[in-house]
């Protein structure tokens, strides 16, 4: 079995299509009308076509239920919440720093799904060895393994 993406229901598809692309950059890799397949496996789908894939003509589609969120990780996040300024967002809360380090922002899309843009832990560790902590004081900091640490930065160096 392989995970394909996550699909979404969308009031305005056109609107959803020029927001993802707009702030994400992704476009559409196959449009069909009522469902259009984003790069990086985003689904868009219509409301209405929705209530027939799940066969629930009856079914309210509630939005902006605040139970799921997309995430994506950035590696110049200062740039991107700057970016973000030009785009019209409702923002949740502005760019915070989790207990863990890594800074990140949530807003909604058009349709109030929530995103959540943080951070690459690359850089989180990077920063915080850039800064003098340890191997050891950064998985402190962020409360994981110091073979995660070690790991991230053998991955990160082999980007």
């Amino acid at each position: 079995m392989k995970f394909m993406g996550t699909l979404i229901a969308v009031k305005d598809i056109e609107k959803s299509k020029r927001f993802y692309h707009d702030v994400f950059g992704l476009d559409a890799a196959a449009d069909f009308g009522a469902n259009v397949v984003l790069t990086a496996n985003i689904f868009l789908q219509t409301a209405e076509s929705w209530k027939d894939f799940i066969q629930k003509q009856e079914a309210e589609i509630l939005f902006k239920n605040n139970a799921v969120e997309l995430y994506f990780e950035e590696d110049d996040i200062d740039a991107f919440v700057k970016k973000l300024e030009t785009v019209p967002v409702s923002y949740i809360h502005p760019l915070i720093v989790h207990p863990w380090g890594q800074r990140a922002i949530r807003f909604y899309d058009p349709d109030h799904h929530i995103i959540e843009v943080a951070e690459n832990m690359d850089i989180v560790i990077s920063r915080f060895i850039n800064s003098g902590m340890s191997v050891q004081e950064t998985a402190d900091r962020m409360g994981v393994p110091a073979e995660y640490v070690i790991a991230e930065m053998a991955r990160a160096k082999n980007k």
